[in-house]
């Protein structure tokens, strides 16, 4: 009886150790996918609306994803600080429409270093005659380490964020390189 009760309490000890360690997954923050720092070579005086696709909700059992919506807010927010155009306009009236779209994202399943990649299409056309001002595909990754989080699952949050991040500021380079 007693080694069956110390069994018990070792097997309790175990799922309480490992609950711990993982936790519940929490999606990407909106705040933290935002791109830090943008120096753009053109400030285009133009305003843009964005538009954005193929991400997906966090449940409580699933790994960390990135919501439409809160990447959209991320790649708005980004706009406005780096300056890349004069103004974000939310649904019709803009000069340009970007759209970006989540195409893929790998995430590792364990590991003391979590390394995700992310690849987005980014196409900005012109709002007034439709045409194709650029389409591109951007790859990007982003590795957390144990010394960012001991829990797997915000140490996974943060390499997603991160992915996130670094796609947006590449896309947001790519068009402040663009001369229009």
């Amino acid at each position: 009886m007693r080694n069956l009760v110390s069994v018990s309490l070792l097997a309790m000890l175990a799922i309480a150790s490992v609950s711990g360690l993982t936790g519940c997954a929490s999606p990407a923050s909106r705040e933290a996918m935002q791109a830090a720092s943008v120096t753009p070579t053109n400030q285009h005086p133009y305003s843009v609306s964005v538009r954005t696709a193929g991400g997906n909700e966090t449940g409580a059992l699933d790994m960390p994803s990135i919501a439409d919506a809160d990447f959209k807010a991320a790649i708005e927010k980004s706009i406005v600080q780096s300056g890349v155009f004069k103004d974000v306009i939310e649904g019709k009236g803009s000069d340009y429409e970007l759209s970006v779209t989540i195409t893929q994202i790998t995430k590792p399943l364990f590991g003391f270093s979590f390394t995700v990649t992310m690849e987005a299409a980014w196409s900005l056309v012109k709002a007034s005659d439709r045409s194709i001002v650029m389409r591109k595909a951007i790859l990007s990754s982003y590795t957390a380490n144990m010394s960012d989080s001991f829990a797997g699952v915000t140490r996974l949050r943060l390499a997603v964020e991160g992915a996130a991040r670094e796609n947006i500021a590449s896309g947001l380079k790519e068009i402040s390189n663009l001369n229009f």
